[in-house]
């Protein structure tokens, strides 16, 4: 089992930014493919970002690329989402998931049914 907990998310005024925090508890963290995901009322689910478990690639949704950065620290078992250039349309409730082995290409990495665990998402409002 892996637990993970979201944190950072709040209100923020158009073109701010915001910095959102993942950290994991249970197995071993540096095991797991991690990724970032977003809820918006009314719509579905959706991609945002996601890191593997070598810290070797990245993939981003053409939404937030040149905005959103992905990192992760493996010592502290956390994942951070640093969020620029907030517009409206990216508030959501924001999700940090995790995944065993991936095939390590963007539709698979941003496939959320991929992941095994959840955590309980953060609200971020954009006010425009």
């Amino acid at each position: 089992q892996v637990q993970l907990v979201e944190s950072g998310g709040g209100l923020v005024q158009a073109g701010g930014s915001l910095r959102l925090s993942c950290a994991a508890s249970g197995r071993t963290f540096s095991r797991y493919n991690m990724g970032w995901f977003r809820q918006s009322p009314g719509k579905e689910r959706e991609f945002v970002t996601a890191i593997n478990m070598g810290t070797t690639r990245t993939y981003y949704a053409d939404s937030v690329k040149g905005r959103f950065t992905i990192s992760r620290d493996n010592a502290k078992n956390t994942v951070y989402l640093q969020m620029n250039s907030l517009k409206f349309e990216d508030t959501a409730v924001y999700y940090c998931a995790a995944a065993g082995a991936l095939i390590p290409t963007t539709q698979v990495m941003g496939d959320g049914t991929q992941y095994e665990y959840w955590g309980r998402g953060t609200q971020v409002t954009v006010a425009s």
